[in-house]
């Protein structure tokens, strides 16, 4: 009877690692399509911008001239011109690369392979002791899901802060907008 319950202790814990495993997994995988996403959203809104641009370009040969006698106007068109480069800047932000280097060499990191394991074969014995090691194993997966999560966060600022001086911009063109509507009727 004793005997049955290690060999049944022994199954259930290989199952939970392996659930474990598949739970850092799951969340990794999770938090990378969230960067993804925030890369996407951050796209969709320069989209956005080069679709306004256009027409504010198009427009701007129009009453370009009103523009710069009229110091209101100007002062509307250089806020809004303003907010929109922060917005972009914040947009393109979301598109830069985010390493965070300042963390323990990690063998799911791509930088970290390849400059601190050695040569293809190195790499591959020490990736395969770290592998079957459940403590290590743990140790670096954690550690990959915390600097993952740092980077989605990081990106997800960026797109917030995108998306609040996409919706301030759009408030001051429209207040050029009426303030061009009255004075042109």
């Amino acid at each position: 009877m004793e005997a049955n319950q290690k060999i049944n202790l022994k199954t259930n814990l290989t199952n939970h690692t392996e659930d474990l495993i598949d739970h850092y997994w799951y969340t990794i995988s999770y938090l990378s399509a969230l960067i993804k996403a925030s890369e996407l959203k951050a796209g969709l809104i320069l989209s956005f911008y080069g679709i306004v641009l256009n027409f504010v370009y198009q427009g701007a040969q129009t009453i370009g001239r009103e523009v710069i006698e009229d110091r209101i106007l100007l002062s509307f068109v250089i806020i809004w011109m303003l907010i929109t480069g922060l917005s972009i800047f914040f947009c393109i932000r979301c598109f830069i690369p985010k390493i965070e280097g300042n963390y323990s060499k990690n063998m799911f990191f791509f930088k970290d392979i390849i400059s601190h394991f050695g040569p293809i074969k190195e790499f591959s014995k020490s990736f395969f002791k770290m592998s079957i090691n459940e403590d290590e194993l743990f140790l670096q997966l954690g550690e990959q899901v915390f600097i993952v999560s740092k980077i989605a966060d990081w990106k997800f600022k960026n797109v917030k802060r995108a998306i609040n001086f996409l919706a301030i911009g759009l408030v001051v063109f429209a207040l050029g907008g009426l303030y061009v509507f009255f004075l042109f009727v």
